[in-house]
Parts: structure tokens; C-alpha cells; sequence
């Protein structure tokens, strides 16, 4: 498969450029009508998974006849199945998968509850870490490791205690790697950010001592700003930003994407970079065809804004405000509600982790600013539909050849290595092209 060719940078409203992991935008200085600063929006526009139906460029995909036959394949494949089950046994299935898998059933279902009860633990370990009862450096570390282990030797003793199938022992042993896994990036998280927080009140220190040799710290923040005015003055009249006149309002923003507020100088300098690796890396970042139009004002200017002496004119105290400024800013997410560590550490924000369909833990995760009816029905119908599909091969071709101590391991490959493509697709489409 070819990578896209490069292309030069041209200037419109906005500028893109594609990513493996989607499209990065860096806007034209602008200024909002809530604000008569001078400033760019970078953008970032995740990018959407083949098996969307919103995305626009699955049709245009030149396999898509190949994807529709296998599915009317399976389809047809899955209506022979049920008619010689009809034929033979009177029902489509004989439930023999599913009787195995309900036996014992509620203590699985409480046992697995309690699994995911025990994750709650994390909550107080975060708090623990933000009153510095504890350092993760190394104490938490040590600490968060014997959890762990404890939680996965616990779910595997029990599992052999029940004298489970292999079925409930299967489920119970991954569900608890999962959830160890959750457990894992949440306190890692945490623990980082502790550890941000702490550096971050060095550096403040540093700082507070560098202003004592300008005159103190309310001097040099009246130092700062009256820099700031004169590099804003400077970049009025052209003298930093080689963008030309300012847009008025806030530049238009893809749907879905995340959005973050900087200076025209180092939007200048980002714009630069990007320009440079598209002509140097034969394409593998290339420029995106942007739409330009009208300006709006939908994107809110609550955004997370930099210490006030990163404009001081001397150059040790605007570094270690820079510094000082990008640690505080990872305490705080890049949504629209801006949560601040350690204001996540609430119940509510670790069960919205815990239903979240991944296992790294961010501050806040996108959403969509409305449920949307239709996609809901179409992913649901979606992965029950092909759970249905993933059971009935199961139960038909794999179970049948279980193997035993008089199997022949060739004839077992033979017979299963099918079924098990299959199933391997059918899970893999549940788990990454729909629940995911």
C-alpha cells in the first residue's frame, strides 16, 4: 500500500495535517469577540475507524465489495447452520454452550461483582497520594503492585475453589486482568500526577526567589505585562507573525474533535515544524484539505491560561514560568469541563472509567454534545448481532472437537482452524469496531 504524497503547505483559514492517529489543525491568529487577545487554536481531529458508518471515506474504500461478501457469507453460512439444526434436532441450537456457561451462574455473577467493587479501592490510594500521606515514588508503587497481585491470585484460587469450567474460569481469570489493568493506569495516573504537583511547587519556588533580584514578585508581574503589551503591540503591526491580518472569531472546529488555546508565536513555530517533517518523511504526515468558511463562536474560551510571567523579559524567570506553567497544565484536562487533579478523585469520575470501553485513565474523556439515537440502535444491534454469530460457531464448530487424550492433533487443526479464524474475526470486529 502507498503512503500519500506530500504536498506544500498552502494558507487558508486554517491548516491540517494527517496523522496516523488523525488530522492536527493550527488556526490563523484570530481574535474572539469575548477577547481582544491575539491567539491560534490547535485542534486535533481523532481519526474515525473504517467500520464507522459516519465516516465518510468507508465508502470510498476500494475493499468495501469484499467486506459486504463476507458478511453476506457469514450470513448465508449462519441460516444453514440454524436449518440443519431445525432439520435434526427440532431447534436451531441445542443451548449446550449456554448450559455450560449458566451453570453456577449467580455465584459468577457475585463473584464478579465483588471483582469490580474491590477496584473502588483506588479512589482512597489517589486520595492518599494528594494528601501526601504517601509517596508513589516509591511507597505507592510498592503498595499498588500487591494489589494487584493479591486481586489476581485471589480470582484465581477461587476460580480452582468453585471447581469452574473452564468457561466461568476463563471469564473470571480475564474480567480480573482487565480490571487489574484499569486499576493499573488509574493509580499510575494518579501517582504521576502527584508527582507533577510536587515538581510544579519546586519550580514555583525557584521562581518566587529569581523575581527577589528584579525587584520582588508584584514588580516582576508588572514587568510581564507590560512586555506582553508591547509583543502583542509587535505582532499588530506584523513584526512576529508572518500570518497577515487576523481573522475575526473563533475559527470553525471538526466535529468530535480536541481543542487547546496558544500564542501566535508558538503556533508560528508548531505550523513550521509540521510543514517541515510533511516534506520530510515522504508523506507520512501530509497536509489535509481544510474547509474554510465563516468564523463562529461555538468554542468556548475557558481554557487553561499560562502564568503571568512567561512574558517577563528576563529570560530565567520566562522559563521557569514556562515550566512551571506546563506542569500545572497537566493537572488539568483538555475537555470542555477542564477537570483539575485532585478534584477527579470522586466516585462518580472513577465509575465513568470503569464504563468507559478502555483501559488508560484520562482526567476527562470526549463526548459527543448529544446522545445520538440512531448510532446507539446500529452499535448495539451490531455486536449482539454478531455475539449471536461468535456463539453459534462456537457451539457448532468448536465445542463438537474438544479435544481428548486420543485426538489427533493434526485432524483437531484441521477441524478448528477455521471456526477459529472465524471467531477470531467476529471478536475482534465486537471488541474494536464497535465496543471500542
Amino acid at each position: 500500500m502507498s503512503h500519500p504524497t506530500s504536498t506544500a503547505v498552502s494558507r487558508t483559514n486554517s491548516g491540517g495535517y494527517k496523522t496516523s492517529g488523525g488530522t492536527l489543525y493550527v488556526s490563523k491568529p484570530y481574535r474572539s469577540k469575548s477577547s481582544k487577545t491575539l491567539r491560534a487554536l490547535i485542534t486535533f481531529a481523532p481519526r474515525k475507524s473504517h467500520f464507522d458508518s459516519t465516516n465518510e471515506l468507508s465508502g470510498e474504500n476500494e475493499f468495501r465489495g469484499f467486506f459486504s461478501l463476507f458478511w453476506i457469507s457469514i450470513f448465508i453460512f449462519t441460516v444453514r447452520v440454524y436449518v440443519r439444526g431445525i432439520e435434526s434436532n427440532g431447534r436451531p441450537l441445542n443451548l449446550a454452550f449456554a448450559t455450560m456457561f449458566s451453570q453456577d451462574l449467580l455465584t459468577l455473577a457475585i463473584s464478579d461483582a465483588v471483582l469490580v467493587l474491590s477496584t473502588s479501592l483506588c479512589v482512597p490510594f489517589a486520595f492518599a497520594l494528594h494528601k501526601r500521606w504517601i509517596n508513589y515514588y516509591w511507597t505507592g508503587l510498592v503498595l499498588q503492585h500487591i494489589y494487584q497481585t493479591a486481586v489476581l491470585v485471589a480470582a484465581i484460587i477461587w476460580t480452582f475453589n468453585r471447581k469452574w469450567p473452564w468457561v466461568q474460569s476463563g471469564f473470571l481469570t480475564l474480567h480480573s486482568l482487565v480490571m487489574i489493568m484499569k486499576m493499573h493506569s488509574y493509580m499510575s495516573v494518579n501517582g504521576h500526577l502527584q508527582q507533577s504537583e510536587m515538581q510544579s511547587e519546586l519550580v514555583l519556588r525557584k521562581l518566587r526567589r529569581a523575581t527577589d533580584s528584579v525587584g520582588g514578585w508584584e514588580a516582576a508581574l508588572r514587568d510581564a505585562k507590560v512586555h506582553q503589551l508591547e509583543a502583542k503591540a509587535a505582532v499588530d503591526i506584523g513584526v512576529l507573525s508572518p500570518e497577515g491580518t487576523p481573522i475575526a472569531g473563533t475559527p470553525n472546529v471538526p466535529e468530535d474533535s480536541t481543542s487547546s488555546y496558544t500564542d501566535v508565536a508558538t503556533a508560528n513555530a508548531l505550523r513550521r515544524r509540521l510543514a517541515e517533517v510533511s516534506q520530510t518523511t515522504e508523506g507520512n504526515i501530509s497536509v489535509a484539505k481544510i474547509q474554510t468558511g465563516k468564523t463562529s463562536e461555538t468554542h468556548t474560551d475557558t481554557h487553561f491560561v499560562p502564568h503571568g510571567l512567561v512574558d517577563h523579559p528576563d529570560e530565567q524567570i520566562s522559563e521557569l514560568a514556562r515550566e512551571y506553567s506546563d506542569l500545572q497544565s497537566e493537572l488539568t484536562s483538555l475537555g470542555p469541563l477542564h477537570v483539575t487533579w485532585p478534584n477527579n478523585m470522586t466516585l462518580e469520575n472513577f465509575v465513568i472509567y470503569q464504563l468507559m470501553p478502555t483501559l488508560v485513565y484520562e482526567l476527562e474523556y470526549p463526548r459527543t454534545e448529544r446522545i445520538r439515537p440512531i448510532y446507539v440502535f446500529e452499535k448495539t444491534a451490531a455486536t449482539f448481532g454478531t455475539f449471536a454469530l461468535l456463539y453459534t460457531v462456537t457451539e457448532t464448530f468448536i465445542l463438537p472437537y474438544t479435544p481428548t487424550y486420543n485426538s489427533s492433533i493434526l485432524r483437531l487443526l484441521l477441524d478448528l482452524a477455521l471456526p477459529f479464524m472465524i471467531a477470531y474475526l467476529l471478536l475482534f470486529f465486537i471488541i474494536f469496531g464497535q465496543s471500542l
